[in-house]
């Protein structure tokens, strides 16, 4: 039986072009979700008639990054432009789009298996990584063209779909952001007449922990009187187990995705408040610059939380609310308090911090209005968060069966 399996040489190859008498100035760079990005450097004086263009179908990569980020940069320019890149970057294209498609490569390149194909490769030396004759021997099914279109539409149908859903989830956002700091920064929540309570007269004292007015029926609260913060269990490799006998062990990383197949499992018991379900209120005390000092909404199923991350519990529904869009307000306040704490290179929250951080906490009946109001923010950034977890799921389900989907066909073409 012929293999199913065909080498990536046979499809690709390499291009140069240059952006001659620097026409372009559009410059890019590559993320390691592997989107173009803006790039980062100081381009002022700097002669980019070296620079490598790239138009629409051309595929720009890293070599070089792989054995540091273990993942491959590799971006495909889908939009029809051109766009200039790093001349230290790879650029190629599909030989012939009608036996490979180029979305249906990116999709291959997309998949985990590839990135961690690709780190393997690698070697041990400092500037060691991926290269392109290691490229070309990588091995993939390649089905006829219809079959691969096919593949793609179905692809891009998720993709379509969730990037209108985030879409969605930042409009919700920062309207229910810019509400917030309208009541509780500005002081403009509507009185009993309905009409905003600072500039309409409303009665501001002074607040000695916070230094500053606030509405005379608030009082200032440390962040931690409205919510208990309490940090993950710590687990070891030993407790480590197969999935189908444990529950996941959520760290930063997977805060945004739920569990992924980088996830470790265990079958060891902790104590329950260390143990999260759907709806679950966390936030990362510590992490990467993506994901460290920021508020999640867990909707991964039931899962024991790691260290680094702590589980916000709540007295109330209201406080649940109003916690919420207080921390992702406070984030420039963390940061600062952060900073000078970094062991590592990345700065960290303590609940000293949040017993001694004091915050404008509303009346009674203000928080009557959280309620009403937040409530319905809250819940439909959560039913919008749902969904983006199962259309990533169903993304990586869709990306992890192009290698046996309709292996028959694939078959009869090779």
């Amino acid at each position: 039986m012929k293999s199913r399996y065909k080498r990536l040489g046979d499809f690709i190859h390499k291009i140069d072009v240059r952006n001659k008498n620097s026409q372009n100035t559009k410059l890019l760079g590559l993320s390691m979700t592997k989107e173009f990005r803006p790039h980062a450097s100081n381009i002022i004086g700097t002669d980019l008639s070296r620079y490598k263009v790239v138009d629409q179908w051309q595929f720009a990569c890293d070599f070089m990054s792989t054995i540091r980020v273990r993942k491959l940069p590799v971006v495909l320019q889908d939009k029809d432009e051109q766009i200039i890149v790093s001349p230290a970057y790879t650029t190629f294209e599909v030989i012939d789009p009608n036996e490979l498609h180029p979305e249906y490569l990116m999709m291959w390149f997309r998949r985990s298996e590839f990135d961690r194909y690709a780190y393997f490769c690698c070697d041990s030396a400092v500037r060691g990584g991926f290269n392109w004759n290691e490229l070309c021997d990588v091995e993939l099914p390649v089905p006829s063209i219809e079959k691969q279109r096919e593949i793609v539409k179905e692809y891009n149908t998720v993709i379509n779909r969730k990037r209108l859903k985030e879409k969605l989830n930042q409009t919700l956002e920062e309207t229910a952001q810019a509400l917030y700091k309208h009541w509780f920064v500005d002081f403009e929540f509507p009185n009993e007449e309905r009409q905003p309570y600072k500039s309409s007269g409303g009665k501001m004292v002074y607040s000695e922990k916070l230094d500053q007015e606030i509405p005379e029926d608030w009082c200032a609260k440390p962040v931690y009187e409205i919510a208990e913060f309490v940090n993950g269990a710590s687990f070891k490799s030993e407790d480590f187990c197969s999935n189908q006998d444990g529950l996941p062990i959520i760290k930063i990383a997977e805060l945004k995705k739920g569990v992924h197949n980088n996830t470790n499992y265990t079958n060891v018991a902790k104590r329950d408040k260390f143990k999260i379900e759907d709806g679950s209120l966390l936030y990362s005390w510590s992490g990467t610059p993506d994901t460290s000092l920021q508020v999640f909404k867990w909707f991964g199923g039931e899962a024991w939380l790691n260290q680094h991350i702590f589980k916000i519990n709540f007295n109330t529904v209201q406080n649940e609310y109003f916690i919420y869009y207080t921390m992702k307000m406070l984030k420039p306040v963390f940061v600062k308090l952060a900073e000078g704490k970094q062991t590592t290179g990345l700065g960290h929250i303590t609940v000293s911090d949040m017993k001694e951080l004091h915050i404008p906490f509303p009346s009674i009946r203000v928080m009557s209005l959280v309620s009403i109001i937040f409530g319905k923010f809250y819940k439909h950034d959560s039913i919008l968060a749902n969904e983006l977890i199962h259309l990533q799921d169903f993304e990586d389900l869709i990306l992890r069966g192009i290698s046996t989907k309709n292996s028959d066909q694939i078959e009869q073409t090779a």
